[in-house]
């Protein structure tokens, strides 16, 4: 066996030196973004929806009065058009 080879060989399995990477340029480009038209135009609609109150006062106290006066009149007619138009907007 020789000598001179083994040496050799384990020079071979011997870690390498890290060559040290040199700092890189700073970049003179920073990211941006920029919030489109439609979407500034929904968060406001959506605020103007979240400050209303989900019940329309004004409407309820009409009924209300309508009912304690005995005024309030349902058709029969309307009440099954929208049932039959409430079937089938649903089915279709």
């Amino acid at each position: 066996m020789r000598v001179d080879a083994i040496n050799h060989v384990s020079q071979l399995y011997q870690s390498t030196k890290v060559k040290s990477v040199g700092k890189t340029k700073k970049s003179s480009y920073q990211d941006a973004y920029e919030i489109s038209q439609s979407a500034k135009d929904y968060q406001v609609a959506k605020n103007a929806i979240a400050e209303s109150s989900d019940v329309r006062e004004d409407r309820v106290a009409e009924m209300k009065e309508a009912l304690a006066s005995g005024t309030y009149n349902v058709s029969s007619q309307e009440i099954a058009e929208k049932m039959i138009s409430n079937y089938y907007d649903i089915s279709i």
